[in-house]
């Protein structure tokens, strides 16, 4: 089920594919886990820092959740959905590194429940389409690479 190039891309989830967010729908629950794809990870480099808005905080679809600091940048952490924190994923808040060891395991970032799944998923990267928009994600990293060395 994963996309056997250099940065596994699991297919049992939706993409954010500007933010190199993941997100998968619990369907018990309702809520969304979120964390960092591994193509991300790769632009970014190790991760350093993390901060996160408190559970309780409504957001909003494209607003930031929190931020963090990598070896190559800081950037805001954007919500790929819309709705409440309900879990910020404290282990990651001690040891940012695990979001490089685990991206799509442990290193997961927050959990929200979704106000507007449906109509947010609209947006998001899933199925079928993920194996071609990770490919030239990954074509795209790879040249960008090369013309800055």
């Amino acid at each position: 089920m994963t996309d056997d190039r250099p940065f596994p891309v699991p297919q049992d989830r939706h993409y954010d594919p500007k933010h190199h967010l993941w997100a998968q729908r619990e369907e018990a629950t309702g809520r969304v886990r979120i964390g960092i794809d591994s193509i991300g990870l790769e632009s970014l480099g190790e991760i350093a820092y993390v901060a996160l808005r408190d559970v309780g905080t409504s957001i909003t679809r494209g607003e930031s959740m929190g931020s963090l600091e990598a070896a190559k940048m800081t950037s805001d952490i954007v919500a790929p959905v819309s709705g409440t924190i309900t879990d910020r994923n404290e282990a990651v808040l001690r040891d940012p590194m695990l979001v490089n060891r685990e991206p799509y395991g442990a290193g997961w970032i927050v959990e929200i429940e979704a106000r507007v799944w449906s109509e947010d998923a609209k947006a998001l990267v899933s199925g079928t389409a993920i194996p071609g928009w990770a490919a030239a994600e990954i074509t795209r990293l790879e040249q960008e690479s090369e013309s800055d060395g």
